[in-house]
């Protein structure tokens, strides 16, 4: 799945109730990819402002510290650890933070072996499911449709309420 989908999704399932729950479960869902992706994307980005050239990424010269970083950011084990820390620290479950949950579920089935399978059961199992890509057609459009439908529904009670 995209990253602005994980953030889109986060937020209309655990973030709607103010603006601070808005950015955590918005932040929560886009998290595994921002940590993982962040810094290639900037580095692409300085190229082009400084040297008038992105950087471009292909599948044979992503650095190696970007699949150690997804491995980490997309496992539901490493998800369980920080949940429960979080929980401890904050003697209650952060709702928001059920967005990162909800974006590592959702990129099992949205990523094949191609590129980026999700390491789901990372550091127990290298084992990861080859999904179809979410920028397949069958996966992409009824994505945006549903992310469509639900801000709709969202934004017509909102108006609602206001008048």
């Amino acid at each position: 799945m995209d990253i602005v989908s994980h953030g889109l999704y986060g937020w209309a399932l655990f973030g709607n109730k103010d603006k601070k729950q808005f950015w955590l479960a918005f932040g929560f869902g886009v998290l595994p990819d921002f940590v993982a992706f962040g810094l290639p994307f900037a580095s692409s980005i300085a190229g082009m402002v400084f040297h008038g050239t992105p950087v471009m990424f292909s599948k044979t010269n992503i650095p190696n510290y970007v699949h150690t970083i997804y491995n980490v950011s997309h496992s539901l084990i490493t998800w369980s650890v920080v949940f429960t820390a979080l929980r401890i620290i904050y003697k209650k479950p952060i709702k928001a933070s059920y967005a990162r949950l909800l974006h590592i579920l959702m990129d099992i089935p949205t990523h094949s072996l191609a590129f980026f399978a999700t390491p789901f059961l990372w550091p127990l199992s290298n084992y990861r499911f080859d999904g179809i890509p979410w920028s397949d057609k069958i996966i992409f459009l009824p994505n945006i449709a549903i992310l469509i439908i639900i801000y709709s529904i969202y934004f017509r009670k909102k108006y609602k309420k206001t008048h």
